[in-house]
């Protein structure tokens, strides 16, 4: 089982069992208090109420989240631990990384993670192989890893990367033929961004997952063996710093949501010059917000 459907399996049943301190007829919690109670994504609580729904445990219209019978055993999923993916364990490794768990420079012990993340350890042993091409760890002189860590410089270099690779996506996209996939995609992208401006005050949260979608979407069109290796990375590290600055978030988001609605204008215009400087200027507000977020964290 992917770690993935273990933690929605665990915060499903951790949802019935707070259903089961309510009385039908109570309203459950909106859904970002439910995410802190249950320790998950707003993704993953949605995908929880989707399910109670569908299993007649509540009424869902909204904002109201009614609970019409109590929870029986049947209705718990069974949970069966098993080893994670190769994409899970990166992107469990890279949350450890840039979550500031652990210094630049500690020695990496390979059981004590292999144990962590549920993987063999010579495939912990290879992962950390080929992670260490984006430079955030490092065969030790004599033998073993070391955490090199995300440094200031580490996300300068990244951002300029990032800002090379993009603009190219960009310039590809406004050449696209109107029969090409991007073009729906981009049209609900820019419907989701208005369905968040709308709801800024109470879903402001919910930009990074939309964030990422966007990003991905405008890079994905570029299709290069290179640029897919190091998307992994850059995804991670500008998705994560819109969490580790708490400060002002809301207004950040924001204006981060005008920024993204402007450049899908130009682009839905094929505007190749107000899309690259859309684009350019959407970027360096990510720079900065990434430099102030490093600060926070006494790294930059």
């Amino acid at each position: 089982m992917a770690r993935t459907d273990e933690r929605f399996r665990e915060a499903f049943n951790a949802l019935l069992d707070y259903c089961c301190t309510l009385s039908p007829g109570d309203q459950l919690p909106a859904e970002h208090p439910l995410a802190e109670h249950l320790d998950v994504s707003r993704t993953v609580v949605r995908a929880a109420l989707d399910r109670l729904q569908a299993e007649g445990l509540i009424h869902w219209d909204g904002r109201d989240k009614t609970l019409l019978r109590h929870p029986v055993p049947a209705d718990r999923l069974v949970i069966e631990a098993g080893p994670v993916s190769a994409e899970e364990l990166e992107r469990q490794f890279l949350d450890w990384v840039l979550r500031f768990d652990v210094p630049p420079g500690t020695p990496l012990n390979v059981t004590e993670l292999a144990r962590k993340f549920r993987v063999p350890a010579y495939g912990l042993q290879e992962f950390l192989a080929s992670l260490s091409r984006f430079g955030l760890v490092r065969r030790r002189p004599k033998g073993g890893w070391e955490l090199v860590g995300f440094t200031c410089d580490f996300a300068v270099e990244l951002f300029d990367f990032r800002m090379t690779l993009e603009l190219n996506a960009v310039s590809h996209l406004v050449a696209l033929p109107a029969d090409h996939a991007i073009w729906p995609r981009l049209a609900g992208l820019e419907a989701e961004h208005h369905r968040l401006a709308d709801e800024l005050d109470a879903r402001f949260h919910d930009f990074s997952p939309l964030d990422e979608r966007f990003h991905a979407a405008i890079g994905g069109v570029v299709q290069n063996r290179f640029v897919d290796e190091f998307q992994k990375v850059i995804a991670l590290v500008f998705h994560y710093h819109f969490q580790w600055d708490k400060t002002e978030e809301r207004k950040r988001n924001g204006a981060a949501i005008g920024e993204h609605l402007r450049l899908i204008d130009a682009l839905k215009r094929r505007d190749q010059g107000d899309a690259l400087i859309a684009a350019r200027d959407h970027l360096r507000t990510s720079k900065q917000t990434l430099l102030s977020s490093l600060r926070s964290n006494a790294l930059a």
